[in-house]
């Protein structure tokens, strides 16, 4: 009796140790893409096992889910696909879907009507805990229980301070989880950045006004051994394209939100890419249309305080609506605005541009993933590409159509049609894109 309980004994902790294992996730698992730019919010991936060629018509979809027009990607935890949708005459709808087989397990939707041009969601979503965090078109940020499919707290990071006109384009604002804290940047008139409480969303710190308007959410960049919040504002434009004033690009404490440092020798009118940790100190800045980017040196000095040195500024390597991927010592990035088509560029990390694909092929604000020695790029439009990271050439190694136009209004339809900007996911060996109408699974491992 005693042999055989032992062995019940044994058997009964082999099985609660396998349970817990499935049921409980190391916060510092890189499995999942559970926020913009993914685990480490730097656009690269730890899967393995990618496939390094297609079929002739592209990798298999698995399944697609309608949706409405727009420019917010997926995230992916624990076999679910989460993403912000919108329609326009109603307002937004936080959206699961099953990633195994694209049903979609449940959604919450709330009020927020309205509509800009390049109308349709923005931001993604963040998940932390049982909670997913969401920043709409209108600036109302949720907190939902992923369990009860209810809010926990909701808020808007315009309204609560002070903002009224939404700003040309929106908000677009991508949550940034920090420990206890939720960042976010509201821009409106009485506040920068602004760090809720994650469970209660009481404001914990916010900084004053920082600049204009623009469309940046916040980076997390090493300085030392010191974490530092990155913000980017825009610079203001005269008449006839002249700067009249400068964006700033300031140091926030993460803690406190105490300003720490700032430029401001940065003149991008429309920033959306946010700051780059490029490693020891330094800090990329990049920026659509004639900007392209700054390296910036942060560093801390005896007395505590921080110094910022401009280590070199570069017009023909920058970003318009997504950051550069920082790669084996390489940028990679997607260099295409109305005035500057650069297509895929890649630029050393002291500056020099190796190469640029322009029109031939042309890549126009689509997502990018660094995974297992490839680049998996969408081209803004149409097409997915596998990319080998070569600073010495463009080497693609595969492509296929597999996006398809925008079927919106007939006002914006001829000119917007194939502007597919969202962000990718990566998952469990599937590869989340948004088109302008579907969510699309693609597996892109063996």
């Amino acid at each position: 009796m005693k042999i055989r309980f032992k062995r019940i004994s044994i058997l009964f902790i082999i099985i609660s140790s396998v349970l817990a294992s499935r049921c409980s996730k190391d916060p510092q698992d890189t499995t999942d893409w559970p926020q913009y730019l993914g685990p480490h919010r730097n656009s690269i991936s730890d899967q393995k096992g990618l496939l390094r060629s297609w079929p002739e018509k592209g990798p298999k979809v698995l399944w697609t889910a309608g949706l409405g027009t727009g420019f917010g990607g997926a995230v992916i935890r624990d076999g679910k696909v989460y993403v912000l949708d919108r329609d326009d005459e109603v307002g937004d709808y936080i959206r699961c879907y099953d990633l195994a087989n694209g049903k979609e397990l449940w959604n919450y939707g709330y009020s927020a009507p309205g509509r800009v041009r390049f109308h349709g969601s923005r931001g993604m979503p963040a998940l932390d805990g049982n909670y997913i965090y969401s920043c709409g078109h209108n600036g109302d940020l949720y907190c939902i229980d992923i369990n009860t499919h209810k809010p926990v707290w909701n808020k808007n990071v315009w309204k609560d301070f002070g903002g009224t006109e939404l700003p040309t384009w929106a908000i677009v604002q991508c949550p940034l989880v920090y420990n206890d804290l939720l960042i976010v940047a509201s821009q409106a008139p009485e506040a920068g950045v602004v760090a809720y409480n994650k469970l209660t969303g009481n404001v914990v710190w916010n900084t004053p006004p920082l600049g204009n308007i623009g469309y940046v959410s916040p980076a997390i960049i090493k300085a030392g051994d010191e974490d530092h919040v990155v913000m980017i504002t825009a610079a203001s434009r005269g008449a006839f394209g002249e700067s009249t004033s400068s964006s700033r690009v300031v140091g926030i404490d993460p803690v406190n939100g105490s300003i720490l440092w700032e430029y401001t020798g940065w003149q991008c009118s429309i920033p959306v890419p946010g700051a780059v940790d490029a490693g020891e100190g330094r800090a990329l800045i990049t920026g659509g249309y004639q900007e392209g980017s700054v390296m910036l040196l942060i560093e801390k000095t005896e007395d505590g305080k921080y110094t910022v040195t401009e280590l070199y500024k570069n017009p023909d390597f920058g970003a318009h609506t997504q950051p550069p991927v920082l790669y084996n010592g390489y940028f990679y990035t997607q260099f295409s605005t109305n005035n500057k088509k650069e297509g895929l560029v890649c630029m050393s990390i002291d500056g020099q541009v190796k190469w640029r694909t322009r029109r031939s092929p042309a890549f126009d604000k689509g997502g990018i993933i660094a995974t297992d020695g490839l680049l998996i790029c969408t081209d803004g439009s149409t097409k997915l590409y596998l990319v080998e990271p070569d600073p010495s050439a463009f080497k693609p190694v595969a492509s296929a159509e597999l996006l398809v136009a925008n079927p919106g209004d007939e006002n914006e339809a001829a000119r917007f049609a194939t502007q597919n900007w969202a962000p990718l996911a990566l998952a469990e060996g599937r590869l989340l894109i948004r088109d302008q109408s579907r969510l699309l699974c693609v597996q892109v491992v063996k």
